[in-house]
């Protein structure tokens, strides 16, 4: 990943210490997981998850405080509460998918998918969660190089890259197309 290395001693200045300050235990994503499979109230998590009531009440507390999940009170009985995936809740999905392939791939034990996570629009098994660059290319680890914020864009050879579109959600990438051009 080139030259520069990030400071792994200086916690504060990356993203993933700060992400397991909140997701770092077990709990919580099975927590996060049920809640991508609809489960709203305490009782269905502490059901569905076999998990202790005081752990549960905690684990909830601690999502509702990062903001990973809202409660709200229940529509149709107020005096019952929902815990609800926030936008940032919600942002945590393509982690835990790339974490639960990770687990099919290398877990001790093999484990079949079932039920199978499709894309709704054709129903045909989702791909492997990819790294991808900023047009589009799926990027491997060699791939990958550390620069300073002042540096960013320019390439080895001293010319300036300039940004493509970036993509959202329901883009199309013609990979082989990309792939040929690149060659």
């Amino acid at each position: 990943m080139g030259d520069l290395r990030e400071p792994l001693r200086e916690l504060i200045e990356c993203g993933l210490p700060q992400a397991l300050e909140v997701m770092g235990e077990r709990w919580s994503f099975m927590i996060l997981r049920a809640s991508f499979n609809g489960l709203k109230h305490f009782e269905e998590f502490l059901s569905e998850l076999g998990i202790a009531r005081n752990i549960l009440s905690n684990r909830l507390a601690k999502l509702v405080e990062h903001g990973i999940l809202k409660r709200e009170p229940c529509a149709d009985d107020r005096r019952k509460i929902e815990y609800r995936l926030t936008e940032k809740g919600l942002d945590l999905l393509p982690a835990m998918l790339a974490l639960r392939q990770w687990g099919q791939k290398y877990g001790s034990e093999r484990v079949v998918e079932d039920p199978v996570l499709v894309d709704e629009r054709d129903r045909l098994a989702i791909g492997p969660v990819s790294i991808l660059a900023h047009d589009g290319r799926i990027l491997g680890p060699q791939d990958l190089w550390l620069v300073r914020p002042a540096d960013l864009g320019k390439r080895a050879d001293g010319t300036i890259a300039a940004r493509g579109g970036d993509l959202a959600t329901g883009d199309v990438v013609d990979l082989a197309a990309r792939k040929a051009a690149s060659r």
